[in-house]
């Protein structure tokens, strides 16, 4: 074999993965696009063609106020859940390399039944526990003498609701960060650590200077895969408000394309918000990816 066919052997072996990867993800993209250039409305769900309208719907979006603000919502809750996320699912990774085996083992298996869980099955109980009428949460407040909390519905408020729809979201992503961050703790060596310390550095400096720089890669990977999931978070914001709170003012850019896509018909208009959040997706997530290009490099 010429020395040119063996450089292009890997290009062609790798040929039909790259193909269908991007049949598999290009086509998905492709129709929003089109979709999003075209007008959806009554006539369309009886079969009509729907019209091309060119970039009428991304006009229509700029100009309305409503979806800035949920775009900032959105945005806001993403960053607050994945940094909360990284800081508690790293404190967790600190804890499980502090302590005994049977500790360690113990925290990993109550991590890994609570990533397992399905969603609905946990956002089942977790509606359960905030119910206004029947909830845990409500009735504990009341045993410990706050009266006020008996049939407060804590969905109605949407600062109420952003609490407790963040610490769902953070419960069911510290798991994979604690668990990945812990990964990259055993990989550490010892002995440096041990050098450290006899040369008199304490716990936090070991910590700041030695550990949090060599899993750094580990936490950046980790951070860029919670914002990217938690921009896009429908399931637990879907569930919620339907518990007992108003879409208008607790919609995240998940929950308002489903709004405008099957609850009024608009594909047009919930297309152009999907390629929206395609391109924040973009955009928070660059300065990671060029991060992780750099190190690669």
């Amino acid at each position: 074999m010429s020395s040119r066919s063996s450089r292009r052997l890997p290009y062609l072996l790798t040929l039909p993965t790259l193909v269908l990867l991007l049949a598999a993800l290009g086509y998905p993209v492709a129709w929003q696009l089109v979709t999003s250039l075209r007008r959806y409305g009554l006539m369309q769900q009886f079969g009509a063609p729907a019209p091309w309208v060119g970039v009428d719907n991304y006009v229509a979006l700029v100009t309305d106020p409503s979806l800035w603000t949920v775009v900032v919502r959105s945005v806001v809750f993403c960053v607050v859940t994945a940094l909360v996320s990284v800081v508690v699912g790293g404190l967790i990774a600190l804890l499980m390399d502090a302590v005994p085996r049977w500790a360690r083992l113990v925290l990993q298996v109550c991590l890994l039944v609570a990533w397992a869980m399905p969603i609905v099955a946990a956002m089942t109980v977790w509606v359960w526990l905030v119910d206004w009428r029947r909830g845990v949460l409500n009735w504990l407040l009341v045993e410990v003498g706050v009266e006020s909390a008996y049939g407060h519905n804590w969905l109605a408020q949407p600062t109420s609701f952003f609490v407790i729809a963040s610490a769902i979201v953070v419960w069911m992503s510290v798991p994979f960060i604690a668990l990945s961050v812990y990964a990259g703790l055993t990989q550490l060596s010892p002995d440096v650590l041990e050098a450290a310390q006899l040369d008199g550095a304490g716990w936090f400096r070991r910590l700041r200077h030695i550990v949090l720089p060599l899993v750094a890669p580990v936490i950046s990977i980790v951070l860029l895969l919670q914002l990217i999931w938690d921009l896009r978070v429908f399931t637990q914001i879907k569930i919620l408000q339907d518990a007992g709170s108003v879409a208008s003012e607790t919609d995240l850019l998940g929950t308002y394309v489903y709004r405008l896509g099957t609850g009024t018909g608009d594909f047009g208009t919930a297309s152009a918000v999907s390629v929206l959040m395609l391109v924040l997706t973009i955009a928070l997530s660059w300065y990671y990816v060029r991060s992780l290009m750099a190190q690669e490099s």
